[in-house]
């Protein structure tokens, strides 16, 4: 049996889908998958599901079946071999929620991230004293050690807005996130500067819904949509609750919480004035 694990990288996920694909051109049934691998139909479609990890002997059963070459056999080994390879966040697996792991996964590979958030600043905006106190908050039988190694993954994966390939981040904010105290009169001064630092850049932008705008449809609960520059990969949302996560890839699904996202970029402050938004607020502090 192929070993589970707590979530799949985007690769992994790629590579399955792509197996997926493959069988199905090949003509082959999910039992004559099975048969080539002496298992169960249910660890073939696992992996093409990516809730299994991807064995390498495996693989290269299925594909002789599916009547590739070689030298197209290779090529796919090769692809497992670094899908199989543990992110970088892998050494925070200590801190890291398994159902956690897959976000920062897709966060990673996406090459648009428009998110919703009514409470907090989202993770990849905030500076480390603001993550911090937020942390202390939510995880209030942490030391200071454990503190620091949730401080710190979630500067690690802001390394990704740095990158060349750097993805698009929209984000919308209820007025709140920047009135709710966190920290200290100078932490919220510093992620407020940093928020306006940040929306010069060319591939981030930031609008915030003032409380005058009254109700909007996105007062359900925080979210994000992922989209990929892989043509495998459908749009995937994310929503989170106390205990877990919820990761939708349906269409329906996700053009609904797309719908929303436009319409609250309709209904927030325009974007040239963010700026404006946040030195108005910051004057409060």
């Amino acid at each position: 049996m192929a070993e589970t694990r707590s979530a799949p990288t985007v690769g992994q996920i790629v590579l399955g889908l792509r197996l997926r694909d493959l069988r199905e051109r090949a003509g082959c049934s999910f039992t004559d998958a099975a048969y080539a691998l002496s298992v169960n139909t249910t660890t073939v479609r696992r992996m093409e599901k990516a809730e299994v990890g991807l064995k390498p002997p495996y693989v290269e059963k299925l594909l002789k079946v599916y009547g590739l070459s070689d030298s197209e056999t290779e090529s796919f080994l090769s692809l497992v071999e670094e899908a199989n390879r543990p992110g970088w966040w892998h050494d925070f697996r200590d801190v890291l929620p398994g159902w956690f792991s897959l976000y920062v996964s897709l966060e990673g590979e996406a090459s648009l991230i428009r998110a919703y958030e009514p409470h907090c600043v989202p993770g990849l905006l905030q500076t480390k004293e603001y993550a911090k106190a937020l942390l202390r908050t939510g995880f209030p039988g942490a030391d200071e050690e454990e503190l620091d190694r949730r401080v710190a993954l979630r500067m690690g994966r802001q390394r990704l807005l740095d990158e060349p390939k750097a993805p698009v981040l929209w984000a919308v904010l209820d007025e709140q996130v920047l009135r709710r105290h966190v920290g200290s009169p100078a932490v919220m001064r510093e992620q407020i500067d940093h928020l306006t630092e940040l929306i010069a850049r060319p591939n981030i932008t930031l609008q915030i819904i003032p409380f005058t705008a009254g109700p909007h449809p996105g007062m359900f609960g925080p979210f994000q949509l992922f989209r990929f520059d892989i043509p495998e990969l459908p749009d995937i949302v994310y929503t989170e609750n106390l205990t877990g996560a919820a990761y939708l890839d349906q269409r329906p699904d996700t053009a609904a919480y797309l719908e929303v996202l436009d319409r609250m970029g309709a209904q927030a402050a325009p974007v040239p004035h963010t700026e404006a938004v946040l030195g108005e607020i910051r004057k409060e502090f």
